[in-house]
Parts: structure tokens; sequence; C-alpha cells
């Protein structure tokens, strides 16, 4: 059985997953130009992913008998492509963080499972990190 540090943790996560899932996808639906063209797939295939990254946590917070969050954290589109790819870029920094925080927790916990999903996870938003770092350095 999880903690309830790591069940609020996983709550966390998938607050924040589908905050991006949101956030990324209305980014993908409203950026024009060539600028805007060059990303708004990218965004949309990270979109999808962050909302399957949300299914997998609640379903692993189902499990464990806790109930998933409804409520994503904060959206921000953002005013302009530089603006909107800093703050997705701050997204994942946090998320990388919050996840190695659950990897710790998971294997103190002696919890694989969760370990072993939010290894594979993170693994995901690191080349979400590396995708929107890369976006930033031709703007």
């Amino acid at each position: 059985m999880a903690s309830k540090q790591l069940m609020e943790m996983m709550n966390q996560a998938i607050a924040r997953e589908l905050q991006v899932a949101v956030q990324y996808m209305w980014q993908h639906v409203m950026w024009k130009g060539v600028k805007g063209f060059a990303v708004k797939d990218e965004l949309k295939a990270i979109g999808i992913a962050e909302m399957k990254h949300a299914e997998a946590i609640a379903e692993r917070l189902a499990f464990f008998g806790g109930t998933p969050t409804t409520k994503p954290s904060p959206i921000f589109i953002g005013k302009n492509l530089k603006e909107m790819l800093m703050a997705d870029k701050k997204d994942e920094e946090g998320a990388i963080k919050l996840y190695r925080d659950i990897i710790k927790l998971a294997a103190k916990e002696e919890d694989h499972t969760t370990k072993k999903l939010f290894k594979s996870i993170l693994g995901d938003e690191e080349e979400h990190l590396d995708t929107f770092s890369g976006l930033l350095e031709e703007i």
C-alpha cells in the first residue's frame, strides 16, 4: 500500500499532466504563422502523450484506493511563441523534479511498480524538455 504522501504526490502529477495536456493542445490549436506551423504538430503529439501519462498515473492511484483529481494545475497558453515555449519548458522542468521525488519515495516504500511507471514517464518528460529547449534555440 502506498503512503498518503506518495498518493498525494501522484495526484499532483495527475493535475500537472492534465494541465499540460490541455495547455499543449490549445497551443497547438491557437498558434499560426511559420513558427507556429513548425511546432504545432509537436505540441499536439506531446499533449496526447501527457494525457496518456495522466491516465496511467490515475490508474495506479486508483489501485491504491485513491481518488484521482479532475482539476488541472493552472493552464498557461501564452501571448507569443517564445512565451509559450518558455512556460512549457518550465513546466517540464517542474515535472522532472516531481517525478524524481516520486521515484525516490516509491523506492523507499519498496513500491517497484510505481517506481517503474514514473521512470518511464520521466524519460518522456526529459524528451519533452529537450524538444522545448531545442525549439527555444531557434526563437
